[in-house]
C-alpha cells in the first residue's frame, strides 16, 4: 500500500549533535566522523548507511554484525562489536540514548496524530462511494476509507489511517497510525495503533520512548472486542492474512502475528514476539518477549510462555513445556499431594 507515512523525520543531524543531545560519546578513534550526517533511527536489520540504530538485548548480536547503519548506540562492553563501518555512539544506557534521539528526530511524535476539531469528517478525508460513516463516528484527515466499509457511530478513524474495503469498524472503536486491508471486522471497544509500552527505566525516572511504527493488519483478519494492539516503536506491528483475535487481548509494538492464527480472549502477547502461521493461542495465555513460536504450534490456555517453540508443538502450563511433559508433571504432583494427605489423615487418626 502506497502510504505517505505518519511521521516525517527532522534533521539530517550531524553525529556530533546527536551525541551531545542524546548523552553519548564518539570514541577518540572516530573523531574525524563527528560531522557525518545520518538522517533516521531504523532498526538495526532495516538501518542504512544514513541512519543510527542502537544495541542492547544480546539476542540482537548478529543482526548488529551485519547491520549497515552509519551508527550504533551501544554500551562501552560491546562498543567492540560494532561493524568497522558503523561509528559506535558509547553510552551507559544506550536504550535511553535512543529514546532521546528518537525525541530529536520525531519532534512531533510525543502525542499520537488522531482526528481535526472543526468538523466529524475533515474535508481532506477520502472515502469511497459505497462507505457508509455512521452518525457520530470521527473520521480525521487524510485517512482513506473504501467502498462498501462500513464505520459505526461513535469511531474514530484517526490521521492518514487507511482502512481497505468491504470492513467494519464497531462503535467506539478508535483506531490510529494504522493501515487496514480488505474484509477487515473490528468490533466494538478496539484500540489500535496506541503507543507501545516503552521506557528506558532508571533511577531518575523512566524516560518515553516515542512509538514510530505503525499496525498493520491484513486481509480478512478479525480483532475482538476491546482488543488493544499497539503500533511499532521502529517496526510495525503487524496482523496477518486471516487470523483471528479475540475479544480483550492485548498485543505490544513490534509483534509479528503471522497468516490465519487464532488467539483467545485475556491473552497478552509481549513486544517484539513473532508468532508464525497457524499459531493458535487458549484464552490468558502470556508471552515474554523477544520469542519466536514455530508455525502450527498450540498453546493451551493460562499458559506462560518464556522461550522459543519449535514449529507443530503443542505446550501448556507455567511456565510453557511440551505438552506431555506438562501433564506427567502434573500427574506425579498430583499422586504426591495424596499420598501426603493420605498419611496426614493417618497421623491424625492415631492421635
Amino acid at each position: 500500500m502506497d502510504h505517505p507515512s505518519f511521521w516525517a523525520p527532522a534533521g539530517p543531524f550531524a553525529l556530533s549533535e546527536l551525541a551531545d543531545y542524546s548523552g553519548a560519546q564518539i570514541p577518540g578513534g572516530f573523531a574525524s566522523e563527528a560531522g557525518r550526517l545520518v538522517s533516521a533511527v531504523k532498526a538495526l536489520d532495516e538501518a542504512g548507511s544514513q541512519d543510527v540504530a542502537f544495541f542492547e538485548n544480546r539476542k540482537y548480536l548478529a543482526a548488529l554484525s551485519e547491520t549497515l547503519a552509519a551508527a550504533v548506540f551501544v554500551a562501552p562492553s560491546w562498543a567492540e562489536r560494532v561493524p568497522e563501518h558503523a561509528v559506535p555512539l558509547i553510552s551507559k544506557d544506550p536504550y535511553r540514548s535512543f529514546a532521546k534521539s528518537l525525541e530529536l528526530f520525531y519532534p512531533d511524535a510525543g502525542f499520537p496524530k488522531v482526528a481535526g476539531t472543526e468538523a466529524p469528517i475533515d474535508p481532506s478525508a477520502r472515502i469511497e462511494e459505497g462507505a457508509i460513516v455512521e452518525v457520530g463516528a470521527i473520521i480525521g484527515p487524510e485517512a482513506q476509507i473504501g467502498r462498501g466499509t462500513r464505520i459505526a457511530a461513535g469511531a474514530v478513524v484517526g490521521y492518514r489511517v487507511a482502512i481497505g474495503r468491504d470492513c467494519f469498524v464497531g462503535p467506539s472503536a478508535a483506531i490510529t497510525h494504522a493501515l487496514i486491508g480488505n474484509r477487515v471486522i473490528i468490533h466494538s471497544g478496539a484500540r489500535i495503533g496506541q503507543d507501545g509500552f516503552g521506557f528506558a527505566m532508571g533511577p531518575g525516572g523512566h524516560y518515553k520512548v516515542r512509538q514510530i511504527g505503525r499496525v498493520i493488519i491484513q486481509d480478512d483478519a478479525e480483532i475482538g472486542a476491546n482488543t488493544s494492539i499497539d503500533r511499532g516503536a521502529l517496526k510495525d506491528t503487524i496482523i496477518g492474512e486471516g487470523s483471528k483475535i479475540d475479544n480483550l487481548v492485548q498485543i505490544a509494538h513490534n509483534v509479528v502475528i503471522g497468516r490465519h492464527c487464532v488467539i483467545a480472549a485475556q491473552t497478552g502477547i509481549s513486544g517484539s514476539t513473532i508468532l508464525e502461521d497457524f499459531v493458535a493461542m487458549g484464552g490468558q495465555c502470556g508471552t515474554v518477549g523477544h520469542i519466536r513460536i514455530g508455525m502450527g504450534a498450540q498453546i493451551a490456555a493460562q499458559s506462560g510462555v518464556h522461550c522459543d517453540i519449535p514449529r507443530g508443538q503443542v505446550w501448556g502450563g507455567y511456565p510453557a513445556k511440551p505438552i506431555m511433559s506438562w501433564k506427567r508433571e502434573a500427574a506425579v504432583l498430583k499422586r504426591l499431594t495424596r499420598r501426603k494427605g493420605a498419611s496426614e489423615n493417618k497421623d491424625e487418626t492415631a492421635e
